[in-house]
């Protein structure tokens, strides 16, 4: 099947429902995956006060909160977090997708389309990516677009209710891409 339009949006409240319904669907999967979570979250209330949370960060410059949409439709979430500006111009990249949609291209196409927004629009220097180690599709999606793996964080991020290693995984801006003492020019 091929798709027809894969972007990326500032999420909505009006998004909430939907959401909710892709986390409730895929709740097996992501619970391996993602931070424990209260009940609440996986309910349409739930997914207005974490948008409103994510938005908030939005207005204050700290996040940039985007769905993923296939076709018109919400089919993930993407987002810049822990931007930091001063002499770092920095941010983290998280992304989950429906796994409907998943080996489908949707995710690589998305985080093509954050990193142009991370560089582009917000002149971010630097995007960080960390994925569990045994996440070799993500790991993928990051290779596909330029990410180079740096290294591998011990018990980096509490998933599934537990502190596990993560392969962490960086970008540098092409534009301020430079040669550095220990690389060769091209």
């Amino acid at each position: 099947m091929a798709w027809v339009l894969i972007s990326t949006r500032l999420v909505t409240v009006a998004d909430a429902p939907e959401l909710a319904h892709l986390l409730r669907v895929h709740r097996d999967l992501l619970d391996r995956v993602e931070p424990i979570r209260d009940e609440d979250f996986y309910t349409p209330a739930g997914q207005v006060a974490a948008i409103r949370g994510a938005l908030d960060g939005h207005r204050r410059g700290t996040t940039m909160p985007h769905v993923v949409v296939v076709d018109g439709r919400v089919a993930g979430r993407i987002t810049l977090s822990n931007i930091l500006r001063g002499v770092l111009q920095s941010a983290n990249i998280g992304y989950w997708v429906d796994p409907a949609v998943h080996r489908r291209g949707v995710a690589t196409a998305a985080v093509r389309e954050m990193v142009r927004v991370a560089f582009e629009q917000a002149r971010l220097h630097r995007l960080e990516a960390a994925t569990l180690l045994h996440n070799a599709g993500s790991q993928r999606v990051l290779e596909r677009n330029g990410f180079v793996r740096y290294g591998v964080a011990e018990q980096f991020l509490k998933i599934a209710g537990r502190w596990q290693d993560h392969v962490m995984y960086q970008l540098i801006n092409p534009a301020d891409r430079v040669v550095t003492a220990t690389e060769t020019p091209a």
